[in-house]
């Protein structure tokens, strides 16, 4: 993440998505940023590790190649309807819109740009498909809201830097010896 950033990388939030056998678990299209617009400037990365074999059939990250260089979109939901991202895509955003499923082995990674679209089909097999996510952001981004930057997180003021217990720096490449 250090390297692919270009610098320093804080802690922003991480999580677990288990998609049991036989069990939806449909992840709709998104753009990540299009929720953590409460900071800026756009300096993050999500690194999708997988903890079982992520396959076409049981919902494997697809990504929509060069989408991380379109706009915000606006927010169209994570559940329910895979495709309501269709209603707020131009009509060249639409022709452009050609997903690649990622199939990565249990243990394997892959590191994608808050703008990326990218959702989950569900899970048609006999075994789960579970993955964890951690989302990083590069040292040096600041509040852009004087609202909580994420549940259950207190408030960091406008034009402050994000850091603190909540935000933690990860790692420096200039001082990793000292880590």
């Amino acid at each position: 993440a250090a390297q692919l950033l270009g610098g320093p990388v804080r802690f922003w939030h991480d999580q677990l998505f288990c998609k049991p056998a036989h069990h939806g678990g449909v992840v709709a299209w998104h753009q990540d940023y299009s929720y953590w617009t409460r900071t800026t400037p756009l300096r993050h990365l999500t690194c999708w590790v997988g903890l079982d074999d992520s396959t076409r059939d049981n919902g494997c990250v697809q990504y929509v190649p060069g989408s991380h260089l379109w706009p915000d979109l606006p927010i169209t939901g994570l559940t329910g309807d895979m495709n309501a991202i269709q209603t707020v895509l131009t009509e060249e955003q639409k022709e452009l819109f050609k997903p690649v499923a990622i199939e990565l082995r249990k243990g394997e990674c892959s590191f994608h740009h808050a703008r990326l679209i990218h959702g989950s089909y569900a899970n048609t097999t006999d075994r789960p498909r579970r993955a964890t996510v951690i989302n990083v952001f590069i040292d040096g981004v600041m509040s852009n809201s004087d609202e909580p930057p994420l549940d259950g997180v207190p408030a960091i003021p406008k034009g402050e830097k994000m850091d603190g217990q909540f935000f933690p720096l990860l790692f420096d490449p200039i001082r990793k010896e000292e880590q």
